[in-house]
């Protein structure tokens, strides 16, 4: 795999070689450079909670609302997102502290800690602040998370969901989440966090770390080291105990629902696809050979064909 900072992005303009104190994790990339890096043609920004949050919206037709997993950002869709939007109305966002997005904050400025309460009022606003009613969802890792809640208590608003390597079940935090349930490493991350543990965890979310791009490898970096992310993921990640969380309400979904997960995933058992599939009603599963825990961004092409087909049924 080429060096970082020997790369070159996608439209063929060679990477900036970050400084030594960002590959330490020692200074954090400001929101405004992360707002000028990484917007898209297609951005725009909504107050929810006391936050700018990124969002794009494109396409006409019936809408999908696309949220991605722990540290990933709106990013892991665009193909998928381009090839839905020519006959979909597609919503992908950034899930705060993630992303151009980044922590939301109280009243007197201080980072909200990110549970799942505090998701569920955040996706709700978010959906009428945009005037979304029926809406199919597509949720990965944690937005799957978020994404399943909601069907369950939305019950009239969801047309179809599709859960892709989605949490939920009992499980072990992956060793790169449950760093930060040191509270050494809560109180240093802020600080001190080089770039090489990053490069590490999202390498190893692919199935194949070779497909992975330079620039999608530098963008998670940015975004981790981004201003306040890092303190957000420390609040966080305690909050993370999947035994508290009431999956027996699956059982009681009747929405269309496909379940689609990689084979190699790393981060979430593949064995929970399964779990899934046979908890909702009528669900379907695919497992895909060679994927990890982003089939999304790691095979678009593979995903997309069955995203369509679930979605023309």
């Amino acid at each position: 795999m080429a060096s970082l900072d020997s790369a070159v992005r996608a439209d063929g303009v060679p990477l900036a070689r970050r400084s030594l104190a960002a590959r330490l994790g020692i200074t954090s990339v400001p929101r405004a450079e992360l707002v000028r890096r990484y917007t898209q043609s297609g951005s725009a920004f909504v107050k929810i909670m006391g936050a700018d949050v990124h969002y794009v919206d494109e396409g006409s037709g019936a809408p999908i609302v696309m949220l991605h997993g722990f540290a990933s950002s709106l990013h892991t869709w665009n193909d998928v997102a381009a090839n839905l939007a020519r006959d979909h109305r597609v919503i992908r966002l950034d899930l705060p502290p993630f992303g151009v997005t980044g922590p939301l904050r109280a009243t007197n400025g201080a980072i909200e800690t990110m549970n799942l309460p505090t998701y569920r009022r955040f996706i709700d606003t978010f959906m009428q602040a945009l005037g979304i009613g029926r809406t199919t969802l597509i949720g990965n890792s944690l937005g799957g998370l978020i994404a399943w809640d909601y069907a369950a208590r939305h019950r009239d608003a969801v047309d179809r969901l599709v859960l892709i390597d989605s949490a939920g079940f009992p499980m072990k935090l992956p060793i790169y989440i449950g760093l930060f349930n040191s509270a050494l490493v809560r109180m240093s991350a802020p600080w001190w966090l080089p770039e090489a543990i990053i490069k590490s965890a999202v390498r190893n979310v692919y199935g194949d770390a070779r497909k992975l791009a330079p620039s999608t490898l530098r963008r998670y970096i940015e975004f981790f080291h981004g201003e306040g992310t890092r303190e957000a993921i420390g609040k966080m990640v305690p909050t993370l105990d999947f035994d508290d969380v009431d999956t027996d309400v699956l059982t009681t979904l009747d929405v269309p629902s496909l379940v689609l997960w990689g084979e190699k995933d790393r981060w979430i058992p593949p064995a929970h696809a399964e779990a899934f599939a046979g908890r909702i009603p009528g669900a379907q599963s695919m497992m895909y050979a060679g994927l990890g825990h982003i089939p999304m961004e790691e095979a678009p092409e593979r995903v997309v064909i069955d995203l369509r087909r679930f979605l023309e049924a």
